[in-house]
């Protein structure tokens, strides 16, 4: 079967067979095809929808991605053939999967002022934290059900903590006012109209902002990083006067009795940054990465309190993930364009093994997929999200929905994008296919 193309006599040929790891009815036939090598990405993935509507009359068109050897195509398949010294005498394989791009832009989220921080790992509601110093549960976009109200400065950082059930949700927030806060929501999140709550315990112990806030897996801990070159690590649970968990219903109960508001000290301190520790994750009980103006990535070793891990970067830094092939890559930006990712499991690895660079401005935020070994995302003061497949060195996709520079950016529900920046918004793009 062959697909003709109107220049056909000015383009070469090539034989290739299509395959795919998608169910059907996103198969499309086995037996070769001859096709323009001057056919870029688009051209195959009209190609594509071509067979796929010959057999469903119904087909509605859908953009697809294509591999070669396990590469995507960001060329012609000419140029890609022979960048890659394939030859074309032989019956050329290409997979082709569902490009990772939103099919969406939802509603943006207004605030009143910056949105400086996001936290979309609970599927229920999205977490934000602003320069107004409240931080604001979204039900779903523009429709704000909570609003957590008591710091004194700027929020830095959000982070849900404890995803196992429905009621008692557990989220924390850091701020410049030096504190990290802990509160309880209700992540059935009822009602249309956003009411106020207070934190049930507040961290106290930095000497600077506190910068970033991150969750231990097991919920019973999280640590936080500062402007003082510090980490430390708290305690999450709380108990009332009785000895019982403190519940989103009861706390609503004795909303007026400061008893219910506790303070508590840091559990430990990690010591060993000369600068503003500005990102931490905790992605195993036993180990905490961090990012800093320092320069340097640590992994820090959670029983002795020493870092086990230490690389520099040659730049400012002002975040930092964990994730792809078997949790083990570290990402991160900073000061530059480049979005910089390192394997520690490999000999010398402080070079890192990939460099993203097509973003203009600093980078704010990056962020793993974590149900893919491939895929991550990178915000910027260039004011676009990008998202990368380390299969390729070019953007899978660019969302440019901010009109000023993006500080904040994560996953949410799995196949969505949620963003914050300096033109007070929280936006959502959707639909994306992983």
């Amino acid at each position: 079967m062959d697909i003709d193309d109107s220049n056909e006599e000015l383009s070469r040929r090539v034989q290739v067979r299509f395959i795919t790891k998608l169910e059907a009815p996103l198969k499309v036939p086995s037996a070769s095809i001859a096709v323009p090598a001057d056919l870029t990405r688009l051209g195959l993935s009209t190609i594509i929808n071509s067979l796929l509507k010959s057999k469903n009359s119904d087909w509605e068109a859908e953009p697809f991605d294509f591999l070669i050897d396990g590469e995507l195509v960001r060329m012609s398949l000419e140029q890609f053939l022979l960048a890659k010294g394939i030859s074309v005498e032989k019956i050329l394989e290409i997979e082709y999967i569902k490009a990772v791009v939103p099919r969406k832009e939802e509603e943006p989220s207004p605030h009143d002022d910056w949105v400086s921080a996001v936290d979309g790992s609970f599927p229920g509601f999205v977490l934000t934290g602003s320069y107004d110093g409240y931080g604001r549960i979204w039900k779903a976009p523009g429709l704000c059900t909570y609003i957590l109200d008591g710091h004194s400065d700027v929020i830095t950082s959000v982070s849900v903590i404890n995803q196992k059930g429905e009621e008692n949700i557990d989220v924390a927030t850091a701020s410049k006012d030096r504190t990290i806060r802990l509160w309880k929501v209700d992540g059935e999140c009822h009602g249309n109209h956003p009411g106020k709550i207070r934190a049930f315990k507040i961290l106290q112990g930095h000497n600077a902002s506190v910068q970033s806030v991150a969750a231990e897996t097991s919920c019973n801990m999280i640590c936080s990083s500062s402007w003082d070159s510090s980490i430390k690590l708290w305690r999450t649970n709380v108990m009332d006067m009785d000895g019982e968990q403190v519940s989103v219903k009861k706390r609503r109960v004795n909303i007026k009795d400061e008893e219910t508001q506790t303070e508590e000290e840091a559990v430990s301190t990690l010591l060993g940054h000369t600068q503003c520790v500005s990102s931490v994750v905790w992605p195993q009980y036993e180990t905490i990465y961090s990012s800093s103006w320092d320069h340097s990535v640590r992994r820090w070793d959670v029983e002795t309190g020493k870092d086990s891990l230490n690389i520099f970067s040659g730049k400012v830094l002002n975040c930092i993930d964990v994730g792809g092939e078997d949790s083990a890559l570290i990402a991160a930006g900073g000061s530059d364009p480049v979005l910089r990712i390192w394997d520690p499991r490999k000999p010398g690895s402080s070079a890192p093994i990939f460099q993203f660079s097509f973003h203009t401005s600093w980078i704010s935020s990056c962020k793993w997929h974590d149900k893919s070994w491939f895929h991550l995302l990178s915000a910027s003061y260039d004011g676009k999200v990008m998202l990368w497949d380390l299969r390729t060195a070019w953007p899978l996709s660019v969302m440019d929905s901010h009109e000023d520079k993006v500080l904040c950016a994560d996953w949410w529900r799995g196949d969505s994008v949620i963003s914050g920046g300096a033109d007070s918004k929280l936006c959502i793009s959707s639909g994306i296919s992983m």
